[in-house]
């Protein structure tokens, strides 16, 4: 075994069994770790019609199977369940330092099924792996948990930890799970199942080392992108008033070219993911005032002070993820901000100042630092809540939600102090408007009515990333994805930084040509939106990071990593036959519970009906159900319905999963 563990730990929290279970090397070889690994296991035990709620889902946190390789950038985890958000395959992604942690502990992932009779977390070191009472941590937030836990379990060494927060106690489904004061596991509900299962947090204590089958050429190679990475800067002249310019000639861009994925690197190593604060107003990437509108109603006025500079003046330090050389992370001093509840914290991340910024058409940075603070105590995916929160204060502009609803908030656009009263009620789930939101906009607009449901913008039940994919038509693909709406698996402008082309004979190349023909539903397009998606798959079973795929292939080479890491040796082709398995078992988990995958296209304002009236996508409606279905079809997939082909279930040896 090089490179995994080979084992995973089971946790049955209605009896408090806890066993360790061999994995056969071939599920390693067909699925990897990670996502791969938790989508074979879940598919196979979790039985059709379970309740997400219920003592039959089983959460998995696991790592990937290069973590902790000495391969860099491959530090994330992944928490995996059947989602109570959508219904099906649910999965989210984190950083932080937690992965290599679960490896230590000598297994790749640790699953959780039934439903405990009171509240407890799990603590594993190198001595095995117990259930601790955990009723003195129900009611503290995740950084206050967690704080005590790594004084409580402390050794020669603080432990790992992965908690919840008040949203996952009281069953939030826009729920996470948090790690490192503030990295969340955000996406699908995963921390409404954790708290469901009255499971307060997981604590790893371990040491253990991963063998892998080439050391030496690991080190020489993670040597090598680390220098890139170290030279690859952006000129010292280059600060965040120049970003909204950069956007703008996007935006006028007519023809695509292949780019270096360097450039990406020297963006996050400068900024992180707050330099789409002000590039993505001008080229149309933010989605504004719940997504009807543009930087029109959004002016450089108000998107000015969310100018990444701003944020980085609070910065004290650059926050890395495990084995990261990019650490597009930081951390702030925001002691000044508000009521001085907060000191050193995490710096809010694109998403959150797009939901809490241009979303509600709020310029209150202040604000904005004391949102993010405060929902990643409470663990709760600030996309999910920024979402919740536009549709409220739409209903309430159109008369569907009134002052005797809210609790007498007066819920307008840019009113921040509505916002951070509204989301306290959400967070302590209070009766009334507080309840409604705390599940989301889907299952909000179903409780309101009187026609709610027009300003609950969504894909089958999740609220999309804050990228518009009328600006990008690939990322509607990926956001019709098994699990929707998130916009972390892939678009054309990355497509054309990731070079596939040079290792996948079938991923089409990049050469120039007119913009305009992503517009139009093509083999070639959904070619480049399946072989971005099963890279991303393999990404995610290998523990590694988004902004690492992004790089490309000539600067950082995933393919080559594996094969160090397991000896293996399979071509590209070969490793992206794995991904291509892992996506078509997260598409045949959807449908063994229930889930059309057409409901998880994307509708309404995200594709453009109506259009925008205004900014730099005016007038755009895509395409999406000619282009998703090309996508099916491309996958071996049926066209119409998104089922999978037999013929591709043989190929596959996925018999078993579908038997």
């Amino acid at each position: 075994m090089k490179g995994y563990m080979g084992k995973i730990l089971k946790v049955d929290l209605t009896t408090g069994d806890i066993r360790q279970e061999n994995i056969p090397d071939e599920v390693y070889e067909n699925f990897l770790s990670g996502v791969g690994l938790g989508v074979y296991y879940l598919h196979k035990h979790i039985p059709a019609g379970a309740d997400p709620m219920g003592p039959e889902n089983i959460l998995g946190i696991l790592s990937g199977l290069l973590t902790n390789t000495g391969s860099l950038m491959t530090g994330r985890w992944m928490a995996v369940c059947k989602s109570p958000l959508t219904g099906g395959w649910g999965d989210a992604n984190c950083g932080g330092t937690l992965s290599p942690a679960i490896k230590q502990c000598g297994v790749d992932g640790i699953f959780f099924t039934g439903i405990s009779p009171k509240p407890v977390y799990l603590y594993m070191d190198k001595e095995g792996a117990e259930l601790r009472d955990a009723s003195h941590l129900w009611g503290k937030d995740a950084v206050e948990a967690e704080e005590i836990l790594q004084e409580e379990c402390k050794t020669n060494k603080k432990p790992k930890v992965a908690v919840i927060g008040p949203a996952g106690e009281k069953l939030s489904l826009i729920a996470g799970i948090v790690n490192d004061a503030g990295r969340i596991s955000a996406r699908s509900g995963v921390g409404a199942v954790m708290g469901s299962k009255r499971l307060k947090a997981v604590v790893l204590q371990g040491s253990g080392k991963t063998g892998i089958a080439d050391s030496a050429g690991m080190s020489a190679y993670s040597k090598e992108v680390a220098t890139k990475v170290k030279n690859a800067n952006l000129p010292k002249f280059f600060k965040g008033f120049l970003l909204p310019y950069m956007g703008m000639l996007m935006a006028k861009q007519k023809k695509v070219v292949a780019m270096d994925g360097m450039l990406a690197a020297m963006i996050n190593k400068k900024f992180g993911t707050i330099a789409v604060n002000t590039l993505g107003m001008t080229n149309g990437d933010c989605p504004v005032k719940n997504w009807q509108g543009s930087v029109v109603d959004f002016k450089k006025r108000q998107y000015k002070k969310l100018n990444p500079d701003r944020i980085l003046a609070r910065e004290t330090k650059k926050y890395h993820c495990a084995s990261c050389v990019i650490g597009c992370g930081g951390m702030c001093d925001i002691r000044d901000v508000r009521d001085g509840r907060y000191a050193h914290t995490h710096k809010p991340e694109y998403e959150t100042c797009s939901s809490f910024g241009c979303l509600l058409l709020n310029d209150d940075l202040e604000a904005i630092f004391y949102i993010n603070e405060m929902l990643n105590r409470a663990g709760m995916d600030t996309i999910s809540a920024g979402n919740a929160v536009a549709f409220a204060i739409e209903c309430f502009e159109n008369g569907i939600l009134t002052e005797e609803d809210t609790g007498g908030l007066r819920l307008k656009w840019g009113n921040a102090e509505a916002v951070i009263a509204l989301l306290e009620k959400m967070i302590n789930r209070e009766e009334g408007i507080g309840d409604i939101l705390a599940d989301g906009v889907k299952g909000a607009a179903e409780r309101i009515g009187k026609g709610a449901e027009r300003f609950a913008v969504h894909v089958g039940g999740q609220a999309p990333g804050m990228h518009d994919p009328k600006l990008d038509p690939l990322l509607g693909i990926h956001f019709s994805d098994p699990t929707p709406g998130r916009h972390t698996i892939g678009g054309a402008v990355y497509y054309n930084t990731m070079y596939l082309w040079k290792e996948v004979s079938w991923a089409p190349p990049v050469k120039k040509h007119p913009k305009s023909e992503e517009y139009i539903p093509s083999d070639r397009e959904a070619l480049k939106s399946i072989a971005t998606t099963y890279y991303k798959m393999l990404t995610d079973g290998a523990g590694g990071c988004f902004f690492a795929m992004i790089l490309g292939v000539d600067h950082w080479n995933l393919f080559k990593m594996l094969n160090l890491a397991t000896g293996w040796n399979l071509s590209a082709e070969e490793y992206m036959g794995i991904g291509r398995r892992i996506q078509t078992a997260r598409q045949l988990f959807n449908l063994k519970h229930g889930v059309d995958p057409r409901d998880f296209i994307i509708a309404g304002r995200i594709k453009g009906d109506p259009p925008l009236t205004g900014g730099p996508l005016k007038g755009i409606t895509l395409a999406i159900e000619d282009m998703v279905r090309l996508t099916w079809k491309n996958c071996g997939w049926d066209e119409n319905t998104g089922v999978p082909e037999d013929a591709l279930i043989q190929e596959l040896h996925l018999s078993e999963l579908t038997e």
